[in-house]
């Protein structure tokens, strides 16, 4: 099989980013943007982002996850942590997250450390979940290699009697990671692609900002 895409073409003219009207703090300007994303109804998970570790055979890897929550003190995500993505954030707790905004031609990429939340915020977060969910995370032995698509399907189905009229409790192995940021690039697409690439960084306890050539 043989592909070219040479002629695959975009022009992006919808924005700009500007020194002249930074916040300080990349929060605010992240925080901006997602508002705007959202209001725009042209992207259907808004909070989906690339969250790419260093796996324990020394190899980047990325993969889609669902943003939960954020705040001054970084962002939170949820997973089994025997998982692939656990075990490369025990093995190296640096963690780099990106969101892609296709319809307003923007993208955000965030590097920075991650953390286990508390086991107090897992499990307020899991009981917020539907019922399904919460049945899939015991299910699911996350990247382990399975059988077959009936192995899990038997499992649920074992787990839906064992706690049916019941409460379902948090498994020990899955919760949440917050990634606290050390810098933030802010990428926004422009004509001719001279794109407009604003970074902060994180240095004594404020933020740097500079422009990065496109």
């Amino acid at each position: 099989m043989n592909r070219n895409f040479k002629d695959y073409r975009k022009s992006y003219q919808k924005n700009t980013l500007e020194e002249t009207n930074l916040p300080k703090d990349p929060f605010l300007l992240f925080g901006d943007w997602f508002t705007e994303v959202e209001q725009s109804n042209g992207v259907e998970e808004v909070n989906a982002m690339t969250v790419a570790t260093i796996g324990t055979d020394g190899f980047p890897k990325s993969r889609i996850v669902l943003l939960k929550h954020y705040d001054e003190h970084g962002f939170v995500f949820y997973t089994n942590y025997t998982s692939d993505k656990g075990l490369g954030i025990a093995h190296s707790n640096k963690i780099c997250i990106s969101f892609f905004w296709p319809n307003l031609e923007r993208q955000v990429i965030i590097k920075g450390t991650a953390e286990k939340i508390t086991e107090a915020e897992s499990l307020s977060y899991f009981q917020s979940r539907p019922r399904g969910s919460q049945l899939g995370a015991w299910a699911s032995d996350q990247s382990a290699v399975i059988p077959s698509r009936e192995t899990l399907e038997e499992k649920l189905q074992s787990l839906e009697k064992q706690y049916e009229g019941q409460t379902i409790p948090k498994p020990p192995f899955w919760g949440g990671y917050r990634i606290k940021p050390i810098s933030f690039e802010f990428w926004q697409g422009r004509d001719s692609r001279l794109h407009d690439r604003i970074l902060y960084q994180s240095e004594d306890a404020s933020w740097k900002i500079c422009r990065l050539s496109s």
